[in-house]
């Protein structure tokens, strides 16, 4: 099941070093750039200067409600919010044609913050509650893609789970794309099982279940459903208990293969791994010597074991 597109990811332009923000500078984020760009396409974007602003301009920031706030130039009091929401509304419609897997906002911009966005009162109090214009419209307008901040990005649980949502994502369009035969379906979710049952148990029952009544539901709705319990799925943080219990049912695959002593080194690992005392790349290793050896053929197909390169070495922290 592995991808052949090229993943495609959004990304707010000055973290490219592309020098477009308000100062005439940029916030190159080398990881992003040096690390993850070795595997991914980036589509740049600065909502500012598409808009219409120059560089340098004026700075901005969000005011009023923080359900709705208005964008307003901090010196003149310019109400710029009608301008970016309406160039907003007509640049998502022309994503729609770019195949994006995900989006990296640049934390705490007024158009491009995804979360925790700085929204001013009347009187000039601020409050985390916000997220920018742009941001907004985007998550709107595609609820399924995933979409991260560089800022979190930086914390190894967030980047792990933003990186390996993106390739599930990409995986899940090359093996389904327009062709939505139920078969391209099953072929899928059996291939992410694991996966699925690594951030959470309630997903893995729900989706197997749809994927049972496959043949009773319309197939549009069918794929529909399952793109989003998918997402919904990988949405919820996989933790060390629920690794650890994966990798107990994948030992359930060697009865008869491993030896006595094998089975007892696995779940010693396994263990170690649970109690925070090695990273989770550890176990999988074992694992996956164990897979190859005695080939077994339903754990050799399981994206769980190589859900993204092992050059970005996100299984490699405790």
């Amino acid at each position: 099941m592995s991808a052949e597109r090229a993943i495609r990811l959004g990304i707010s332009a000055c973290l490219l070093g592309e020098k477009v923000r308000y100062d005439g500078g940029h916030k190159l984020d080398r990881f992003i750039t040096d690390t993850l760009g070795q595997y991914v396409e980036f589509l740049a974007i600065c909502p500012e200067v598409e808009c219409g602003l120059g560089v340098p301009r004026e700075a901005m920031r969000l005011v009023g409600d923080p359900a709705s706030p208005r964008l307003l130039t901090i010196r003149t009091k310019q109400d710029l919010t009608k301008r970016m929401e309406q160039w907003a509304s007509r640049r998502v419609q022309e994503l729609e044609t770019e195949e994006l897997c995900g989006f990296i906002f640049k934390s705490g911009s007024p158009s491009s913050g995804m979360e925790r966005v700085r929204v001013h009162t009347e009187e000039g109090m601020p409050s985390r509650r916000g997220s920018g214009i742009f941001a907004r419209v985007f998550m709107e307008h595609f609820p399924l893609i995933p979409v991260e901040d560089e800022g979190r990005l930086h914390d190894l649980k967030f980047r792990e789970n933003f990186i390996e949502r993106i390739f599930t994502f990409n995986r899940w369009r090359d093996a389904v794309g327009d062709d939505q035969r139920v078969g391209r379906l099953v072929e899928f979710h059996t291939s992410h099982k694991l996966l699925i049952l690594s951030h959470s148990p309630r997903y893995y029952t729900d989706m197997g279940r749809l994927v049972a009544r496959s043949k009773e539901v319309p197939r549009k709705a069918l794929f529909a459903q399952y793109q989003a319990l998918l997402m919904e799925a990988l949405g919820v943080k996989s933790t060390a208990s629920k690794n650890a219990n994966v990798l107990q049912h994948i030992l359930g695959y060697f009865k008869k293969e491993l030896t006595a002593d094998e089975k007892k080194d696995l779940l010693e690992v396994i263990h170690s791994y649970r109690g925070g005392h090695v990273p989770l790349i550890v176990p999988i290793t074992l694992v996956k010597h164990y897979v190859r050896k005695h080939s077994q053929p339903y754990l050799m197909e399981q994206v769980y074991l190589n859900p993204h390169p092992v050059e970005l070495q996100l299984r490699n922290h405790v």
